[in-house]
């Protein structure tokens, strides 16, 4: 159970207090790491208090546990007691507490949902929950507790609304290769709407269309080779995958149906999927900052939408270790160095390395040619909220730079009405901001923007501006050229500043709908 930012989850007086897409840590106890729950775990102590044993456990049984010291929870039908656990949990007791002696799977996923929690807390899990019969529900049944929450009555879905339509895909075949035509009936779909996973002779496509997913799931009946292409037809809304037959075969059929194949269903409710990425380069940019870059393997197809984050994730210590990471360009711009096509099956990182982190290190010691597990994209941010701005602010707090790389870009790229761009970036010192020359000169070669370098422990030969995130700050910074400009103002640092930066902007009446908080 790793900090991972969430739009929804915490509720705004827990504490865990979230400001437009940031979840707070709690501070821990010493020895209370998530290396010393490891090592426990690995203790041989009894974690569940029943010696061994595995139990069925009744609604009824679940509902007693509901108590700091005896706390129990169940997630996917498996229930764990989470009570040794209590202060080991970086989002703190309260959180857990939500769903004391209840069902947790929603209020999991809304958090958690790519963590391996079967790794986390198998020494904790006491059984399996009961099957219960089922029963004709009364009409006049009574509100039930869900996941710790009580619901709003009435418990019904809400009535869609301008959901899109379902796609739908056709195939056709030469004496060398196989097309999957995927119809999604929208327009403007492009190469970072689609993910295609090819392996063990199965082919996995999800294409995102706004909130939803298709997802075609197929075991193919004959082999096809590791490589294959994907194209989209904007205007049209089509996608086609071409897969290259290791044998010159005619196919009588595409293959057989895998789980969920041909379904559309709310994203939110997608399987989160890993594939293992291939470290090719890895550079200084600062003193504790580095740029990797990963290779997808050939038999996959993923591009990253601009402003989503995706997981990378490690084995340490025996235990799978997840974090969150916004993909960047090599480069700041383009323009910069000499033009070449990218290449989509590279995936670039700024991270910061912390020597006594227990992600960081790990990830800085793998060498040239080792793995990693890269995750599907995740993110709210829409690129269509930058299409029609004509002035754009980006306030970032050291790594938390990252996001605002491909947004600047875009902006300064694809945004026709688009007449300014300010980035003001907090750092402690002049050695750890990243990419400062770069910024410098596509402030001199680009007239629509600036930056604004502030220091929090600078030396005294600096001689711009210093401090932390303040109303002054940003009363000064957020100067708009012209009174009724459309703006937007993307945020992103260490959850206490993007939290406080929130307040102080609903405070000089910037509103919700012209914020976005980001996932660093």
């Amino acid at each position: 159970m790793l900090n991972v930012p969430s739009q929804a989850f915490p509720a705004p007086g827990s504490q865990q207090r979230v400001a437009s897409g940031g979840r707070s840590k709690v501070p821990l106890k010493q020895g209370r790491s998530l290396m010393d729950w490891i090592r426990l775990t690995k203790s041989g102590k009894d974690l569940t208090g029943l010696k061994g044993r595995l139990v069925e456990v009744t609604e009824e049984e679940l509902r007693k546990h509901n108590r700091k010291d005896d706390c129990w929870i169940c997630i996917r039908g498996l229930v764990y007691n989470v009570s040794p656990y209590m202060e080991y949990h970086p989002g703190g007791e309260e959180e857990l507490m939500r769903a004391a002696g209840s069902d947790g799977t929603d209020l999991f996923d809304q958090v958690h949902r790519w963590v391996n929690y079967e790794s986390m807390l198998k020494e904790c899990l006491v059984g399996r929950m009961a099957v219960k019969p089922a029963v004709a529900k009364d009409c006049h049944e009574e509100k039930r507790i869900l996941n710790g929450m009580l619901p709003k009555s009435p418990v019904s879905d809400p009535v869609p609304t301008e959901d899109p339509i379902s796609p739908s895909y056709d195939w056709f075949q030469t004496a060398s290769l196989v097309t999957i035509v995927i119809y999604t009936k929208q327009k403007d779909i492009s190469l970072d709407s689609i993910i295609v996973d090819y392996q063990d002779g199965s082919l996995r496509a999800e294409t995102i269309i706004k909130d939803y997913a298709y997802l075609l799931h197929m075991g193919l009946c004959h082999e096809v080779q590791e490589e294959f292409s994907v194209r989209a037809v904007e205007n049209v809304g089509k996608i086609e995958i071409t897969l290259k037959k290791r044998q010159s075969t005619s196919w009588k059929c595409l293959g057989q149906p895998l789980e969920k194949h041909n379904s559309f269903t709310p994203k939110k409710d997608s399987d989160l999927r890993y594939r293992k990425c291939q470290l090719v380069s890895k550079e200084d940019v600062t003193h504790d900052t580095k740029l990797f870059c990963f290779m997808l393997p050939a038999s996959s197809h993923l591009q990253v939408p601009i402003g989503q984050h995706v997981y990378l994730k490690l084995t340490v210590k025996g235990a799978e270790i997840v974090k969150p990471y916004t993909p960047v360009s090599d480069f700041l711009f383009s323009e910069f160095k000499e033009p070449v096509l990218p290449n989509k099956k590279w995936i670039y990182f700024l991270i910061k390395i912390y020597p006594n982190g227990l992600f960081t290190p790990e990830l800085d010691r793998l060498q040239i040619g080792d793995f990693v597990s890269l995750s599907s994209p995740e993110g709210s941010f829409k690129i269509s909220k930058l299409q029609e701005l004509e002035e754009l602010f980006l306030l970032a707090a050291g790594t938390g730079f990252t996001p605002m790389v491909k947004v600047l870009n875009y902006a300064l790229t694809y945004v026709p009405r688009l007449r300014k761009v300010k980035l003001m970036f907090f750092n402690k010192t002049e050695e750890d901001i990243i990419w400062r020359s770069q910024l410098e000169k596509l402030a001199f070669k680009d007239k629509r923007f600036d930056v604004e370098f502030i220091l929090s422990a600078p030396t005294s030969e600096w001689n711009g501006k210093q401090g932390h995130i303040s109303p002054a700050l940003l009363s000064e910074f957020l100067k708009r050229g012209q009174e009724e400009s459309s703006v937007f103002l993307c945020i992103c640092g260490p959850t206490p500043f993007t939290e406080q930066g929130i307040r102080m902007l609903h405070d000089l009446h910037i509103s919700r709908d012209e914020i976005h908080g980001f996932t660093a």
